[in-house]
């Protein structure tokens, strides 16, 4: 899970030693830096600094919680008067978590904050809807399938998910059959038009910004899985559809079939 830091060049190395080996980073410098990078990566989580330029204000997070507000954020930040007024400001626009540098910044402190509000993600809470689907599969494939809903732009063709499975495609596409799912090509993409309808939740992404950020070549490529998987257009499913109907549309298609016979290898 990416995990954006939006912090002064001190927190931010304390950041990485911290958490590195569990959650990668995206360093953000600026303000504007910090809008792009949410756009075009796949960031789940950030940890921001009202001080980031320089000068307290609450303004530029209100502005990402505004524009953003599935995205999960934690203060990290210097305690002094002028931050004390922003942290007010904050807390009434539902910001909770902080972490005062120098003085509860300990690397224990801040894996255990990021870790709280891991389950907060968009992935996590993705996984949370789809575990009643998964639950009857055979646990190799329900860890593989967990992986790909946690990175659907990593994990985008049969063998970069096979590999992931250790088995090679040929085994991976016969558990589909013996199941009675449909290919492993159409959960790929399924998988990503659920991950792009709950990222289209939130004003700050346009339809182009989250093609580009779950892999997709062309922006019309994510119009015409939204078409097959769900029925509308990616404008319409982000106006008219909810996450769990958009689930219980996909998971419609992917009921196994009674009596399907074990496919053979050609």
């Amino acid at each position: 899970m990416l995990v954006l830091a939006a912090v002064p060049e001190e927190q931010y190395h304390k950041l990485r030693r911290a958490v590195a080996a569990r959650f990668p980073l995206a360093h953000a410098r600026t303000w504007v830096d910090t809008l792009a990078t949410i756009r075009a990566r796949p960031v789940e989580l950030a940890v921001v600094d009202p001080l980031l330029v320089g000068v307290a204000s609450a303004t530029e997070i209100g502005r990402l919680r505004v524009l953003f507000p599935s995205l999960p954020l934690i203060l990290y930040t210097t305690l002094s008067p002028a931050t004390a007024v922003v942290l007010l400001a904050l807390g009434q626009s539902g910001v909770r978590d902080v972490v005062f540098s120098r003085y509860d910044d300990h690397p224990a402190r801040l894996r255990e904050v990021l870790m709280q509000e891991e389950a907060r993600s968009a992935s996590r809470q993705l996984l949370d809807q789809v575990a009643v689907v998964l639950a009857p599969l055979p646990s190799e494939l329900r860890w593989v399938l967990e992986e790909v809903l946690r990175s659907p732009a990593e994990l985008q063709t049969v063998q970069q998910v096979a590999a992931r499975a250790r088995v090679d495609r040929r085994t991976f596409e016969r558990w589909f059959a013996r199941l009675g799912l449909p290919s492993p090509r159409h959960l790929l993409a399924a998988a990503r038009v659920l991950y792009a309808h709950r990222l289209l939740q939130d004003p700050g992404f346009t339809i182009d910004d989250v093609a580009q950020r779950l892999g997709y070549a062309q922006t019309k490529t994510l119009q015409l899985h939204a078409r097959a998987y769900l029925g509308l257009t990616a404008g319409e499913m982000r106006l008219t559809l909810e996450p769990a109907e958009a689930l219980e549309r996909v998971a419609q298609s992917f009921v196994p079939v009674r009596g399907t016979r074990v496919a053979t290898a050609s």
